[in-house]
């Protein structure tokens, strides 16, 4: 199997601004995120970015970067950018890795790569991992997904779905046995003509709702399949307290 990374880093950040700069244990975030998806089995990682300092990091570390335009409103447009400038023809296999993801293991940017190679008829995958507490589900900053039989995603949302309607009604803490919690994971694999057609639909009325992205892909009647991720990711970074968790998560696995 045959796969390119590429990780979109925009420079702006509501929260964190200049966030792909910002220092975990003496070395930019974004120097981070290339690290894992060389852990990968990545033919080719590309940094997508809008800022000409971000791109004078990334050839600091060695990192192929290709500046794009400051008028993407996101990853999946820088990517498709990157896509058109570099000429990738449509069956491309090429993995989101976001760029304030400095904890997500290459063993799981291998693994949703793999899931859409082996869909044919798929344009797009992603990852969830089971959910094993009351405050994750209730939590609207953990995107919950649920799938069908076959792992292709019926919707992804902020709220706790599925809603078991008596055990709910029980228990206030617990989670009912048996029934399937999914947190989503924000690693995405596109097929390059898949991924043209996503970014020329319109946004749609749940996407703007939830704030998902995703969402456009099934309001449109495209299939998303969902893996089972066979480890759970370290923190992503969207804000300070982030910044200091990353840094633990990442001494934990040096320490190994």
């Amino acid at each position: 199997m045959d796969f390119k990374v590429v990780i979109p880093a925009r420079h702006g950040s509501s929260r964190l601004p200049g966030k792909p700069l910002l220092e975990i244990a003496g070395r930019p975030l974004i120097q981070h995120v290339y690290e894992r998806a060389r852990e990968s089995r990545a033919g080719e990682i590309v940094v997508a970015t809008d800022d000409e300092s971000i791109v004078a990091v990334c050839r600091e570390i060695g990192a192929d970067v290709q500046l794009t335009s400051s008028a993407h409103l996101s990853g999946s447009d820088r990517i498709a950018e990157v896509i058109e400038a570099r000429g990738w023809p449509g069956e491309t296999l090429i993995v989101n890795l976001q760029g304030d993801e400095p904890c997500m293991p290459g063993a799981l940017i291998d693994q949703v790569a793999e899931n859409l190679a082996g869909h044919d008829g798929v344009g797009m995958a992603t990852l969830a991992h089971p959910i094993a507490d009351r405050r994750s589900l209730v939590d609207p900053h953990v995107v919950k997904v649920v799938t069908d039989s076959q792992g292709m995603a019926l919707y992804f949302s902020r709220a706790p779905v599925p809603w078991h309607r008596d055990e709910f009604l029980r228990s206030a803490t617990m989670l009912p046995s048996g029934t399937p919690f999914l947190r989503h994971i924000g690693l995405y694999a596109f097929r390059a003509d898949f991924l043209r057609r996503y970014v020329a639909w319109p946004p749609a009325p749940l996407e703007l709702a939830e704030s998902l992205e995703q969402l456009r892909v099934l309001w449109n009647g495209a299939d998303i399949h969902v893996g089972i991720a066979t480890k759970a990711p370290g923190p992503g970074v969207d804000t300070p307290a982030d910044l200091e968790r990353a840094a633990a998560w990442l001494a934990e696995r040096a320490s190994h």
